[in-house]
């Protein structure tokens, strides 16, 4: 690394930002794991939009890519009429 101020500042920028992606990564991947062992027809469709509006944000963030939001919501859009 070099030893400039302006490396050491990005250096640290780049540890909130990863600290904060991981946090908003595993938030989301801990909602979706609930909501999938939900079995209960009107919880899951109450909890539904919650974890889209959360999909969404990382794509926007981009933390995940938009494809692979595409596809998580589309398995728990699917799922909701399996639990039914």
């Amino acid at each position: 690394m070099a030893n400039h101020s302006a490396t050491k500042k990005d250096v640290r920028q780049a540890s909130k930002r990863r600290d904060r992606n991981r946090y908003y990564g595993k938030t989301t991947r801990n909602a979706i794991r609930d909501l999938k062992s939900n079995t209960e027809q009107k919880a899951y469709t109450e909890q539904l939009p919650n974890v889209v509006s959360m999909i969404d944000k990382l794509a926007k963030r981009g933390i995940i890519h938009k494809n692979k939001a595409a596809n998580l919501k589309s398995k728990l859009a699917k799922k909701t009429v399996a639990v039914a």
